[in-house]
């Protein structure tokens, strides 16, 4: 099993980035494929970006395309989400997943298997 830590929510402006960090337990953390989601107050919980094992292939949601990157470093277990040009509506809780599919990066959060507590990110306006 995988143990996730998520960090480096805040508050910030509108305009303004953050980069979120996805902590890792234990030596597998290399064998999963890893995904970002939100979940803003009364909404559904929101697929943002994925990563397959290795790094080679990411995927993202369409209204964060060109803003936001995701990438992993196996040796330090950790995944990135690098938030760019933030929005206020992109208020809510961040999380991070990890997939058992390697290759898959799914965009359906019911497919993952071990999640992190989230972190809050909030965009003022």
């Amino acid at each position: 099993q995988v143990q996730l830590v998520e960090s480096g929510g805040g508050l910030v402006q509108a305009g303004g980035s953050l980069r979120l960090s996805c902590a890792a337990s234990g030596r597998t953390f290399s064998i999963y494929a890893m995904g970002w989601f939100r979940q803003a107050p009364g909404k559904e919980r929101e697929f943002v970006a994925a990563i397959s094992w290795t790094g080679g292939t990411t995927v993202y949601s369409d209204s964060v395309k060109g803003r936001f990157t995701i990438s992993r470093d196996n040796a330090k277990n950790t995944v990135y989400l690098q938030m760019n040009s933030l929005k206020p509506e992109e208020t809510a809780v961040y999380y991070c997943a990890a997939d058992r599919d390697r290759w898959a990066t799914r965009r359906d959060p019911e497919f993952y298997t071990y999640w992190g507590q989230g972190t809050q990110v909030t965009v003022s306006s």
